[in-house]
C-alpha cells in the first residue's frame, strides 16, 4: 500500500514539473497584456488579443510563415532520416561486415556530440557555400541530429526479431532485399512512426543552429519567437510570445496525445506474439 502511494506520489511530482510551465505559458497567454505579470495561478482578465498579435504581421512579424518553415524543413528532415535510418539500422542489427563496431561507435559519438560546437563550423562551411539562410542549411545539420536516434531504436526493434521470418521468406525465394521490403519492414511499422514522430518533434524544437543559419524568409517557429517585436523599442511582447508559443506546443501535445499507443507500441515492439 505505501508503495503505490509513493509511486503516485512520485507520478503527480513529475507531472506537476513538466506540465506547471507550459501551464503558466496558456495562462499568461489567455491574460490581457496590462496584466501580465500577475501571479494568480488561474486566468485573469482572459482575452484573445495575444493571439491575434501573435498572427499580426504589421510589427515585422510572420508567425505563419515560420509554421510552414518548421512543418517544411520538420517534414524533409523526418523523412530522409527515417529513410537512411532504417537501411543503416538493418544493416547494423542484421548484418556481419568489417568495421561494424566502428560504425556503431560513430553513430553513438555522433548523438553526443554538442551541438555549440558545430554552429562555427557549420556557419563557415555554409557561408562558403553561399547556403546561409536557405532551406539546406537547416535541413542538413537537423538530420545529422536525427539520425543516431533513428538508428539506435531502430537497431534495438530489428535485433528483436526472430531471425526465422527472415530465413523463411528466403527459403519461398525471395532475396534479402525483398525479404525485409515485404516482412520485416511491415512488421517495423510501429517503431518507424515512433522513430519519426521523435525525429519531427526534435526537429520542430531545435533553435541553436536555426537561429544562426536562418533567415527572416526561411526562420523556424523557434527562431521567429525569439524575435518577436512589440509595439514600441521600450516594450517586450511577453504576453504575444506565450500565446506564440501556445500555438507551437499544444499541436504537438496533442499529436502525442493521439498517437501515444503507436509511440508506445515502437517503444516496446519487437516480440513475436505466439
Amino acid at each position: 500500500m505505501m508503495q503505490a502511494v509513493r509511486n503516485y506520489c512520485g507520478v503527480v511530482v513529475i507531472l506537476v514539473w513538466g506540465l506547471a510551465p507550459f501551464y503558466w505559458m496558456v495562462v499568461t497567454a489567455l491574460r490581457d497584456k496590462d496584466h501580465t505579470f500577475d501571479t494568480t495561478p488561474w486566468p485573469t482578465h482572459v482575452t484573445l488579443d495575444n493571439f491575434g498579435d501573435a498572427l499580426a504581421t504589421d510589427k515585422g512579424n510572420d508567425f505563419l510563415g515560420a509554421i510552414g518553415n518548421s512543418l517544411l524543413v520538420g517534414a524533409v528532415t523526418t523523412f530522409l532520416a527515417v529513410l537512411v535510418g532504417v537501411f543503416t539500422a538493418y544493416a547494423i542489427a542484421r548484418l556481419d561486415f568489417r568495421a561494424k563496431g566502428i560504425v556503431t561507435g560513430i553513430v553513438l559519438a555522433a548523438s553526443m556530440f554538442p551541438g555549440i560546437a558545430l554552429v562555427t563550423p557549420l556557419f563557415q562551411l555554409f557561408g562558403d557555400l553561399g547556403w546561409i539562410g536557405t532551406y539546406r542549411a537547416l535541413i542538413i545539420p537537423n538530420i545529422s541530429f536525427a539520425l543516431p536516434l533513428t538508428i539506435y531504436t531502430l537497431v534495438s526493434f530489428f535485433r528483436q526479431l526472430p531471425w526465422e521470418l527472415e530465413e523463411a521468406a528466403r527459403v519461398d525465394g525471395a532475396t534479402r532485399g525483398q525479404a525485409f521490403r515485404l516482412v520485416l519492414l511491415p512488421l517495423a511499422a510501429p517503431a518507424l512512426f515512433t522513430t519519426a514522430i521523435l525525429a519531427f518533434i526534435a526537429t520542430w524544437n531545435e533553435f541553436m543552429l536555426a537561429k544562426q543559419l536562418s533567415s527572416n524568409a526561411t526562420e523556424p517557429v523557434t527562431v521567429a519567437i525569439a524575435r518577436f517585436s512589440g509595439p514600441s523599442a521600450f516594450e517586450y511582447p511577453y504576453a504575444a510570445i506565450m500565446a506564440a508559443g501556445t500555438l507551437v506546443t499544444i499541436p504537438l501535445v496533442i499529436m502525442v496525445l493521439v498517437f501515444q499507443r503507436r509511440i508506445v507500441a515502437g517503444l516496446t515492439a519487437g516480440g513475436v506474439k505466439a
